[in-house]
């Protein structure tokens, strides 16, 4: 099998969903109180048919930009079962500064991390974080990148997980390795020239917050602004006030409303900082049906390159 992955393939685990895979023993009268409310529809794996037993693997992809205490968090608690992943020794490359902060690893990297965490051909694997997904859809759309259908984003992250009531578990997983064969295809990208081109012809989204897109802050990268032509969608404007990701008929309007349609006859990328929320935006444009490319270099590799120009404003 080879060639881009469907569009159509759901993006998000509810967290009941995700209770009921792992055989989470929870008291139905507890359940039936909890303010965290199931979601089925649009952009939701449905609940039936099940994976089968010992086939659900978890990915921990918490991770702050400017670095912190993740895994000691993780070892704090985390979901039952679940393997720590470290976004900038797993998920990303090292090259030089106009690749950018988190260019993308190689694939055999990618396939040795995969099978590292003890995913098989078949499982279902269910990533999240403490930030909304927008760190662990990196790990996601990796993952479909090398050919790994049965992927998901668990809405809400940890913070629904924990509001429901769901358990933890404290202290390190070390799984088996795992035999998963892996490709490198699944999903588009975006190289820097191609990203300089396509708000020509198409839409580029920028994932920023706004004041990083109009160039009135940069913490990190070494001009600020954004890439000519460029549109702001912040990954955060794309939740809701829980955390969870808007309904994917709000998600559509919004996007259709900046250029995007599902119709397909608009190509359409995203970047952000270093590429890791820019792919929190290529979920949200999935959920909605609208396929995206991610340009994983992003501003870092965009803003280290000489000769580049930079956009200011809105």
């Amino acid at each position: 099998m080879s060639g881009l992955l469907p569009v159509t393939d759901p993006v998000l685990v509810d967290p009941w969903v995700l209770a009921d895979w792992l055989g989470v023993d929870l008291d139905p009268a507890e359940r039936a109180d909890s303010t965290v409310a199931p979601r089925t529809g649009p952009g939701f794996v449905p609940a039936t048919p099940a994976p089968r037993a010992g086939t659900v693997k978890l990915l921990d992809v918490r991770w702050t930009p400017l670095g912190g205490g993740a895994h000691e968090d993780h070892l704090q608690g985390h979901l039952p079962g679940a393997v720590y992943v470290s976004l900038n020794d797993q998920l990303a490359g090292h090259g030089e500064p106009q690749d950018g902060r988190h260019p993308l690893p190689s694939p055999e990297d990618v396939s040795r991390a995969v099978r590292m965490w003890g995913i098989d051909d078949g499982d279902t694997v269910v990533v999240y974080d403490d930030s909304a997904g927008t760190s662990a859809a990196r790990a996601w759309w990796l993952l479909r990148h090398a050919g790994i259908r049965t992927a998901y984003l668990l809405d809400g992250a940890l913070q629904l997980w924990r509001e429901a009531g769901l358990p933890l578990q404290a202290g390190e997983v070390i799984p088996v390795h795992g035999s998963a064969r892996t490709r490198w295809d699944g999903m588009p990208v975006l190289d820097i020239d191609a990203a300089a081109a396509l708000p020509e012809h198409g839409l580029l989204l920028d994932a920023r917050a706004p004041e990083r897109f109009r160039g009135e802050q940069e913490p990190l990268d070494p001009q600020a602004g954004h890439i000519p032509g460029a549109l702001n969608a912040p990954a955060t404007s794309h939740l809701g006030q829980d955390g969870r990701f808007l309904p994917a008929e709000m998600l559509a309007e919004r996007f259709a409303a900046l250029g995007a349609g599902q119709d397909g006859r608009t190509e359409v990328g995203a970047y952000c900082g270093s590429g890791v929320t820019a792919a929190h935006v290529v979920a949200a444009l999935q959920i909605a049906g609208i396929r995206a490319a991610l340009f994983p270099g992003s501003w870092s590799a965009w803003s280290h390159t000489p000769g580049r120009p930079v956009a200011t404003g809105d």
